[in-house]
Parts: C-alpha cells; sequence; structure tokens
C-alpha cells in the first residue's frame, strides 16, 4: 500500500531516516517539561554522560533558538544550534537541530511528554534529511546511545528535583518496544 501526502504525490517513507527513543521517567509531565524548557535545569543534564553544556543564547518560544556549546570528555567543542519550532506545554516540543543557524544537514526532532501515571514517558523522534546523514549520525556520532544517555541524564537530573528514585526508568530504542 503506498502512502500519500496531503497533496497527493507519493510521501517519502522516513523509517530509514529516523531514530526514536524513549524513557519513562519518574515524574509528572509538567516536571520534565519544564526541565526541558529552562536553561538552568538543561545547562545540568543536555548531553551524553561525560558531556558538559554552555549556553551562548536562550530564548524558548515559537521562532527562538538556543545557541550552545558541548564539551566532550576528550576536549573536543561541538557548535550546536536549536530552533524552537512548535511548543505545546506540557506535551509537545518540535525543533531543528544542526550546528548552526542555517546547516543544511541539520535534523527535526519532535518531542513527547506522555503522562503514565505519576510517571511521564517521553520520546524522541528524529528526523534527517537523509538516510546517509542519518547513518553517519548513528556511525560516526553514536546517536542512538547518545541519546539515550541524555535521557537518562534527565532521568537522574529529574530525580534529584524531585526526591523520586530514577532506577528502574529504561530508555527504549526503536524496535525494541513492547
Amino acid at each position: 500500500m503506498a502512502t500519500t501526502s496531503s497533496g497527493g504525490e507519493a510521501a517519502l517513507p522516513t523509517a530509514d531516516r529516523e531514530i526514536v527513543i524513549s524513557r519513562t521517567i519518574s515524574a509528572p509531565r509538567e516536571v520534565v517539561f519544564e526541565a526541558f524548557t529552562r536553561v538552568r535545569h538543561l545547562s545540568r543534564w543536555w548531553g551524553p554522560e561525560g558531556f558538559t553544556t554552555t549556553t551562548r543564547a536562550f530564548e524558548f518560544r515559537v521562532g527562538g533558538a538556543w545557541d550552545f556549546v558541548m564539551h566532550g570528555p576528550d576536549g573536543t567543542d561541538y557548535q550546536e544550534w536549536i530552533t524552537w519550532r512548535e511548543i505545546v506545554p506540557p506535551e509537545r516540543i518540535a525543533l531543528l537541530h544542526g550546528e548552526s543557524r542555517d546547516d543544511p544537514n541539520a535534523f527535526e526532532s519532535v518531542l513527547t511528554f506522555e503522562p503514565a501515571g505519576e510517571r511521564t514517558r517521553i520520546v524522541m523522534r528524529t528526523l534527517f534529511p537523509s538516510k546517509d546523514l542519518r547513518d553517519e549520525a548513528v556511525e560516526k556520532y553514536h546517536a542512538i546511545e547518545g541519546g539515550e544517555q541524555t535521557l537518562r541524564n534527565l532521568a537522574a537530573y529529574v530525580a534529584d528535583l524531585t526526591g523520586s528514585d530514577a532506577d528502574g526508568d529504561e530508555t527504549v530504542p526503536k524496535g525494541a518496544e513492547s
């Protein structure tokens, strides 16, 4: 069965350009959403294990940007730029993420914050412009492991904020969900 876009033309499949990572966090979604939307929180947990983040500018609004540097454990600095495309508190954030404002290789991410009782299930869907860029992100930059570590850091940070226990929370990469 062919998939079509709203314009009637054949829609391009995205599975080979996408990474999906999820995690259930032991906190209400309003708390998890705030940890994702306030620079005072982001700089404390953002990035894979061993990375730190320095923010140069931050404006959380549709059309606003987060200009920052991720500092790798090996001393490498990674220039980063996020433009916020959609914000629906406390449910959804859509963004464009690249090395700079006009990065032709920037990727799109949509984060959803789903209530799960007293917990929150966060799903991070990342779509790259091409399969090659997705594969490079996975192979060269370890995007899947980095995304899992980033959400684990978020869970630990939120656990510290709320006094809850982050143990037992689990990230689930695409294809492993039951």
